[in-house]
């Protein structure tokens, strides 16, 4: 640190009996010893590689220092160990640990990029490089999961939901959105589930301005992860869930017309669907009434808005919503969908499952910062998007590798204060390069059954 204003060492004169010194000093330490494990995950992955090769590099060879993969290995492990802004890279471009990750030694290594190197690098990306590493990270997961699970796969669930990030500065196609009530992007992201499977796997990101409406560019995601979906899996089933932004007639033709496809979509109610759910609705007030809690009743009816092509079954839940203190309020729920089974059934086992997505997308947001779109330009803010994307799924690879430890079902900060931050030091010998973690791990158990189960072995 050489930055004057900055004290590297501090005392406490009298903590512990005598004075403690504090010295920012450990010139061969990291703070984020752990990470090693992101590594072993891309590795296996290949993510980091295939997001570099889906772009081009226009710069003058004779004054390259950092390569393309370079730059993108250190922002998505960056963004990964909580480095979420580009200015971190000031005080991080000698870390060792840091260093090591993006492949060079990690103590006399030439430092890392510095935050305008890596500001010119985002924003030097044009939209068809990054069309081409959305359909590369998108690649890699598919085949990640076709060489888990191959033939037993037997359905699989594709998810669509809009999240808004709000904007405070100039950036490009910034709108006021009434609904959120402040300047954002609207960005939809896509998840994939296999089976029963408890985790939702991330295949897309695409930020959208914030005037978008939610199905905008949903047909095209949903046609390309279906073509890479059906290639990876053909003997699957597919399953398509969908909130109420999405319902319009372009997408529920799609829908109908694509094979071995169950969908369900949720839709806002109008005076014709509240009106056949007043067929269930005295049922569900009388419950209420007699428990003095929230009770719903489930029915199904065929429906045609006018835009429709064709009538479509939509399922009801006519509901009475009680809270302590207030009014009753009837809140009748409607999803489209072309599920043969009971109303009650495709509600709570299938559309209900969209909830879960929620924690994804919150994990996004507070644990990987994905809303850091603080760029004017907005092709840069999406290249943002995809860079924490990328750090989304080498995360993913570490929960679905700790299967059987605490870790399994930690969401991604929690998964980097107990496994990436981890005190090191640094040795590196002519043939090895040793981290020494502190004994007194906390994660110890964990850290040591995930790093073998992504290939590391006993020395």
């Amino acid at each position: 640190m050489a930055d004057d204003t900055t004290r590297q060492s501090v005392m406490f004169p009298d903590l512990a009996g005598k004075p403690v010194v504090v010295q920012f000093k450990g010139e061969q330490s990291s703070s984020d010893g752990g990470a090693i494990l992101l590594k072993a995950a891309d590795k296996r992955l290949g993510l980091i590689e295939r997001l570099s090769s889906a772009l081009s590099d226009k710069r003058d060879p004779t004054r390259v220092r950092h390569e393309i993969d370079e730059l993108v290995a250190q922002r998505v492990y960056g963004i990964a160990c909580g480095y979420a802004d580009g200015n971190d890279a000031a005080r991080l471009a000698d870390d060792p640990l840091q260093k090591l990750l993006v492949g060079r030694d990690p103590l006399d290594g030439d430092a890392l990029a510095s935050q305008p190197t890596l500001s010119r690098f985002e924003n030097g990306v044009d939209p068809r490089a990054l069309y081409r590493m959305g359909e590369s990270l998108a690649d890699v997961v598919i085949e990640r999961h076709r060489n888990r699970l191959g033939d037993r796969a037997q359905r699989i669930t594709i998810d669509l939901d809009p999240t808004d990030d709000p904007t405070h500065g100039q950036q490009q196609l910034t709108f006021f959105n009434g609904h959120y009530d402040t300047w954002c992007y609207l960005p939809v992201v896509g998840f994939v589930t296999f089976n029963d499977e408890p985790e939702q796997y991330l295949v897309a990101a695409v930020l959208r301005p914030g005037n978008a409406t939610a199905k905008l560019g949903a047909l095209g995601i949903l046609r390309r992860l279906l073509v890479r979906l059906r290639d990876a899996f053909p003997r699957a089933r597919f399953r398509v869930r969908l909130d109420g932004g999405f319902a319009c007639p372009e997408i529920f033709d799609f829908l109908d017309d694509e094979p071995k496809l169950d969908y369900v979509v949720a839709m806002a109610k109008n005076p014709n669907l509240t009106w056949s759910a007043e067929r269930w609705m005295p049922s569900a007030r009388k419950r209420s009434r007699e428990s003095g809690q929230t009770e719903h009743v489930y029915g199904a009816t065929h429906y045609k808005a006018k835009k429709w092509s064709r009538k479509r079954r939509v399922v009801i839940k006519a509901e009475v919503v009680r809270h302590p203190g207030r009014e009753p309020k009837e809140n009748p729920r409607f999803v489209v969908t072309n599920l043969p089974h009971s109303p009650q059934w495709i509600y709570e086992n299938v559309y209900c499952g969209r909830g879960e997505i929620e924690n994804r997308i919150k994990e996004l947001h507070h644990g990987l910062e994905i809303d850091r779109t603080s760029c004017s330009r907005f092709w840069a803010n999406q290249m943002r998007v995809l860079l924490t994307a990328a750090a989304y799924v080498l995360f993913q690879e570490v929960r679905l590798s700790a299967r059987g430890t605490h870790c399994a079902r930690a969401q991604v900060g929690t998964l980097r204060e107990r496994l990436l931050k981890i005190g090191v030091r640094v040795i590196v010998s002519v043939r090895r390069i040793v981290l020494l973690l502190p004994r007194s791990c906390a994660a110890l158990h964990a850290w040591t059954r995930i790093a073998a189960a992504l290939g590391a072995v006993s020395p």
